[in-house]
């Protein structure tokens, strides 16, 4: 999280831009962020990140920084993102071994046959929400009947949230990014990510209620680390040592975010200390939740992206699901 006006990058963005793979030499991203020289022995990996340097990618820092990925023999390059960042393309082109995209980026991608796989599900609980007035004293969105709403427009979480409750009676708008719009009408709702605008609305004076989409049916891991299906057949060692490094790296970050808060701090100068602490206690139950707690950090279940495949289907983002088994590889098969 940047400042409360940034525009998160979209799965309806992504998929436009799917067509475009085979031109993906002329694809630009931003300039890597640097980081600690490293012997030449170690092999050397890119992870094209979907946004700038933020509490979200914490864990690959603390690897990074507190020298897992050295441990492990890896001197890894972090790209850092921004709106719209091509993470599908950059990875499936092989322009970076790894990326950071969601759950829904990847069945959308091999939808249309783009050899994509998720590696690691960083958030077991996705971060996505709707955040309203707290005087309107709204109980449940289906109760969302007057007023603006903000959506993305063409995002599956949008599309299923109209589809669920209809907002009948409220005036659907574009979803601009920012809050200026929220706190200057009382009766505008709009789509959040709980580690982000709700955070920036509180620095204002208000405390809105946050309605997680997670508890309203939609639910697809977030900021899944992702990989070539190729590069996974084919370099398994150096898959296994970055996952098992990352999740290492996540582990320290869950318990003390201070010194890879303080890297990304230099990189990204617009979020201030206090904001960088508060975004990272905001996501840490969404990344610990009950499957994390029992199976492992990154943990994902082929249940979960069955259920993913099926409301995109239903959404009518994708014509026909991928087989859930091909979405992603367990991460504790992957770091035997």
């Amino acid at each position: 999280m940047t400042d409360p006006v940034r525009n998160r990058p979209l799965s309806a963005r992504a998929v436009l831009a799917l067509a475009c793979l085979v031109a993906l030499v002329g694809c630009s991203r931003k300039e890597p962020d640097g980081g600690k020289p490293t012997p030449t022995t170690a092999t050397r990996v890119k992870v094209q990140l979907n946004w700038v340097p933020e509490p979200e990618f914490g864990g690959i820092y603390a690897a990074r920084e507190g020298g897992a990925y050295d441990k492990a023999g890896l001197a890894v390059e972090i790209l850092s993102g921004g709106p719209a960042s091509p993470v599908v393309q950059v990875v499936a082109g092989g322009q970076a071994d790894f990326g950071v995209a969601g759950a829904d980026d990847v069945v959308i991608a091999r939808a249309r046959g783009v050899d994509l796989v998720a590696v690691f599900g960083t958030f077991q609980t996705n971060p996505q929400g709707v955040m309203v007035h707290s005087a309107r004293n709204i109980a449940s969105l289906a109760d969302l009947k007057s007023g603006t709403l903000a959506l993305e427009p063409g995002l599956p979480f949008g599309m299923f949230m109209k589809k669920k409750y209809g907002f009948a009676g409220a005036t659907l708008v574009p979803y601009d990014g920012g809050i200026a719009k929220f706190l200057a009408d009382p009766n505008h709702s709009q789509q959040c990510y709980v580690t982000s605008e709700p955070i920036a609305v509180k620095k204002k004076g208000e405390t809105p209620k946050v309605f997680l989409g997670a508890d309203l049916g939609f639910n697809p891991y977030a900021n899944v680390i992702v990989t070539r299906g190729a590069m996974l057949r084919e370099k398994r060692e150096t898959v296994r040592a970055f996952v098992a490094a990352s999740a290492e790296g996540w582990r320290r970050y869950l318990d003390d975010p201070t010194a890879a808060n303080a890297a990304m701090a230099k990189r990204n100068t617009a979020m201030d200390a206090e904001t960088f602490a508060a975004a990272a206690a905001a996501q840490k139950p969404l990344i610990e939740a009950d499957e994390a707690k029992k199976s492992g950090l990154g943990v994902m279940t082929e249940a979960r992206w069955a259920r993913l495949a099926a409301d995109l289907v239903e959404l009518g983002v994708i014509t026909k699901a991928p087989a859930a088994t091909e979405c992603f590889a367990d991460v504790q098969t992957v770091t035997k």
